[in-house]
């Protein structure tokens, strides 16, 4: 995958007819339906204002929640025009469909420094079916395109891939600091290179442990993927979470790891508790002897020691998925002392996106990481070496 791709800074934005895609796709309040986190608005900013400042007439499109090609007026874009406009400081001119009359009318209309947000692309099926048509249309109300959702350059749909086939693409500055920065960070990392993984399922992260066995120092297994790795080994892991059609995998990837000199570290005591619950009981025990009526659900004392010191001297560290169920507050401490440790550890560090950003920023150590991709499960893919069809699609430097 080449990740060196041409910008907004490297074409002539001045004056054009830009479809710019953001991922707007925010949370919101299911009753006012206001929104409750704007940082994904906020993210989109630079490149919206670079655009303007060049005199660029941005047509702005983003997807919102699963609408499933139906129309839904619970998520409709309007109220994120109306943050975007605030945000800005100038109006945003809304359509009220995609490829519509009032799309297209609008769109025509478009002075250079105006921004017009089209409604929820995913009202339409076509979207996401990357519909050749659609796209065609899509691309037809602009002369450039602008790739700026990272949160989406894994699917191959019309607004992510399918309109680079009428226009010349490139990426907004937000796609262009994911791929510098995790591209680098997989082709040419700073030694030594260790791979934090966490998380519920070892079937989540397969394609990543084998790409990163290529690539890192270190690999530390964490979450309640490790309890996999446990019972592989001939441990008894009570009720902890199993999945029993990967140990065969799990024993494999140990051995793996040991013939390409790869350091894999995995939990020796485990945080455990009777039932899965915020105010359930915590207890310490042996990650190869936890009884019966228990289940692991964070890393123990003993590993958050190992695994932290383990980061210390680092070059480069890449996080993906917590340590344990951090959303309680008992089980949290593992996942704790893991976002500690990066933020004090000097080395580049990068977080994937999903629950161990939300772990960052629960625990308030985001703004001591190097960087928070915004694409939880375009991070993912990106580590397991894939071809992203949202990247691919964009001219070459």
């Amino acid at each position: 995958m080449n990740y060196n791709k041409k910008t907004i800074m490297d074409v002539d934005v001045k004056g054009k007819k830009i479809l710019l895609r953001c991922d707007f796709n925010v949370p919101q309040n299911k009753e006012t339906l206001e929104i409750t986190s704007d940082k994904r608005i906020v993210a989109a900013l630079p490149t919206i204002r670079y655009l303007l400042e060049q005199g660029a007439a941005v047509i702005a499109c983003s997807h919102l929640g699963k609408p499933k090609g139906q129309w839904k007026e619970n998520l409709s874009l309007a109220p994120v025009a109306k943050r975007l406009g605030e945000l800005l400081g100038q109006d945003v001119i809304f359509a009220k469909d995609v490829i519509g009359e009032d799309a297209k009318a609008k769109a025509a209309a478009l002075k250079g420094g105006e921004v017009l947000l089209l409604e929820n692309l995913r009202f339409h099926a076509e979207e996401e079916k990357n519909d050749p048509a659609f796209a065609k249309e899509l691309a037809s109300m602009a002369e450039l395109y602008v790739s700026d959702a990272f949160g989406t350059v894994h699917r191959a749909h019309a607004s992510t891939a399918g309109v680079a086939d009428h226009l010349p693409a490139v990426s907004g500055l937000l796609v262009a600091k994911e791929l510098e920065i995790m591209g680098k960070a997989l082709d040419d990392p700073k030694r030594p290179f260790v791979a934090v993984l966490g998380g519920a399922k070892v079937s989540d992260k397969i394609a990543v442990i084998n790409n990163l066995l290529d690539k890192a120092d270190t690999i530390i297994i964490g979450g309640g993927m490790a309890y996999t790795f446990m019972k592989a080994q001939g441990g008894e892991i009570g009720g902890s979470l199993l999945e029993a059609d990967k140990m065969d995998y799990a024993l494999e990837m140990i051995e793996k790891a040991k013939s390409k000199g790869v350091n894999l570290l995995l939990p020796t005591d485990t945080v455990c508790a009777a039932e899965f619950a915020a105010d359930a009981e915590p207890s310490v025990h042996s990650s190869m002897a936890i009884p019966a009526e228990l289940q692991g659900l964070d890393i123990g004392p003993e590993t958050t020691k190992a695994f932290c010191n383990a980061t210390v001297g680092a070059g480069t560290i890449v996080w993906n998925g917590p340590m344990g169920v951090f959303e309680f507050p008992a089980f949290a401490e593992g996942t704790k002392a893991m976002a500690k440790a990066l933020a004090e550890s000097g080395a580049v560090t990068i977080i994937g996106g999903g629950d161990s950003a939300a772990a960052a920023e629960q625990l308030g150590f985001a703004d001591r990481i190097t960087h928070i991709s915004t694409g939880g499960g375009a991070s993912l893919e990106f580590l397991e070496g894939k071809e992203l069809p949202g990247v691919a699609c964009l001219l070459d430097k």
